[in-house]
């Protein structure tokens, strides 16, 4: 039996739940939104261009998809209940992976956009 189709704001709704939940349930979040707070306002406190905004919001919004689809990884591994499997390993690893991929990313976009103008302070 398949279920009834959703509206586009259900989706919305549940995207929006899943977001939250991972937010409120992964310890990951705890260090990742302070540090992109921390690059927000350091951002608008150099003062930073529009195409340099839009660098920083892709980084940053890099790192939070990659942690959310290594979440949804998570769960799934959780619901499959064979772990310690080697698969399941690998599969959880490569996730971890994406999200370091993702945060390294962020780290260089970081040091380009803001690295320039924090130097030219202290220099």
């Amino acid at each position: 039996m398949t279920p009834p189709p959703r509206s586009w704001l259900g989706k919305f709704a549940d995207a929006f739940r899943g977001l939250f939940e991972a937010i409120h349930t992964q310890s990951s979040f705890a260090a990742h939104l302070p540090v992109a707070a921390t690059a927000v306002a350091l951002a608008a406190w150099l003062g930073i261009t529009p195409g340099e905004w839009c660098l920083m919001a892709l980084a940053i919004g890099l790192v939070i998809m990659a942690e959310v689809f290594n979440t949804s990884l998570e769960a799934l591994a959780r619901a499959v209940g064979r772990y310690p499997d080697d698969d399941i390993r690998d599969a959880l690893d490569h996730a971890s992976g994406g999200v370091l991929v993702a945060v390294l990313t962020a780290v260089v976009v970081g040091l380009v956009v803001l690295g320039p103008r924090l130097w030219a302070l202290v220099a």
